[in-house]
């Protein structure tokens, strides 16, 4: 196999499939990057059993052939190299020979028949869209994503694709966010879930305007510009996420996103390190935010302004949730909707985009009152 590449081009194909290379891996073939010729172009696959990535990048191909390259080694390299010519050579002892005008390197490839096979998705069912939505409708739901092992149907977003609206959903019990659009849509509706480590490659990896997906049994191809990421679906059966969402929260507090996400991390830094627990004292068009630490006998409290006209109530949050729902909320302002200290509180953007609807959802915490 001899080839001519750009050693920018190498360098960004081998950067967007090098995530699907274990940083440990059990068998040593996986630590490599398939290198084959195909139509004229370099074809550069990883995989780590789960998820594979294959990306497409121009080159002289001067004699087809197909080899296993050591991943890190090489990307290593070529990283110190400033955007020039680079020669490849591989011998029928898979000595492998690049070459630049700074200098000449070897390694030792392995045998590209031993490379685990890529699954085949020509007989799934397809769906196009646009790539910014996908990468949408993954930014807003994966911070909820669960790492409880124990429950894994919870450890990826569920796609609830429909045919004149989708749904997004991730939970870890603590917090829930539910993401629908109406642009986003297939002619056969498609339920599946994503692990969450394949939807970070996917936001990372996809480079052109347009993304097919594919959906079989056992697998999902997203396919976008020059690249493709393939990753096996959580086959569980996700939990009644619409059972959890109250219907009847009927207090309305309306703030400041900013402000009060910069108050909420304020105030917990005085907040016990091991709950994490901050209250909220809501009363007309004031919130309080307080936090304590008994051990550390530390205690902070804030108020700032809101528009809130029911009963007052005070509400207890563990910070780091409600800090990361108030990151995620669309625009300036955010609404919540409370009923009783005990229930979970909805929190949504005041204003929302056209065609789509967030929704996200937070636990409160039992409140210890204050010595």
């Amino acid at each position: 196999m001899k080839f001519n590449v750009s050693s920018n081009d190498l360098n960004e194909g081998l950067s967007a499939v090098i995530g699907a290379v274990p940083a440990k891996a059990t068998l040593p073939i996986l630590e490599t990057i398939l290198f084959e010729s195909e139509d004229g172009r370099l074809k550069l696959t990883a995989t780590d059993l789960e998820i594979s990535i294959v990306e497409y990048i121009d080159a002289d191909i001067e004699e087809d052939g197909a080899v296993a390259i050591p991943a890190r080694r090489l990307l290593e390299t070529l990283r110190q190299l400033p955007n020039i010519p680079v020669f490849f050579e591989v011998d029928e002892s898979l000595h492998v020979e690049f070459k630049t005008d700074k200098g000449k390197y070897k390694l030792v490839g392995e045998e590209a028949d031993e490379f685990p096979e890529i699954p085949n998705m020509t007989k799934g069912i397809s769906l196009s869209t646009e790539t910014a939505l996908v990468k949408n409708a993954i930014g807003k739901t994966m911070f909820a994503v669960s790492t409880d092992d124990l429950r894994p149907a919870m450890m990826g977003v569920y796609f609830d694709i429909g045919t004149d609206s989708s749904r997004f959903v991730a939970t870890d019990g603590h917090r829930l966010v539910r993401y629908k659009n109406s642009n986003f849509t297939s002619e056969d509706p498609l339920t599946f879930i994503v692990p969450d480590k394949a939807l970070h490659l996917v936001s990372k990896a996809l480079d052109g305007t347009d993304c097919e997906l594919i959906v079989s049994d056992d697998h999902v191809q997203f396919k976008s510009g020059s690249t493709i990421v393939i990753t096996r679906l959580i086959n569980e059966q996700y939990p009644n996420y619409e059972s959890v969402i109250p219907r009847d929260n009927d207090k309305f507090l309306i703030i400041d996103k900013n402000q009060m996400l910069a108050t909420v991390r304020r105030v917990s830094v005085f907040s016990s390190s091991t709950t994490r627990q901050i209250r909220l004292q809501i009363e007309k068009d004031k919130l309080t935010i307080r936090a304590e630490d008994l051990d550390m006998s530390s205690e902070a409290k804030e108020t700032i302004a809101c528009e809130y006209s029911d009963e007052e109530m005070e509400i207890g949050f563990n910070a780091k949730y409600l800090a990361d729902i108030l990151s995620n909320v669309d625009g300036d302002e955010a609404k919540f909707e409370f009923s009783t200290p005990n229930r979970a509180g909805i929190v949504k953007p005041l204003i929302a985009e056209e065609g789509e609807e967030m929704l996200m959802l937070v636990m409160p915490v039992m409140l210890n009152t204050y010595a």
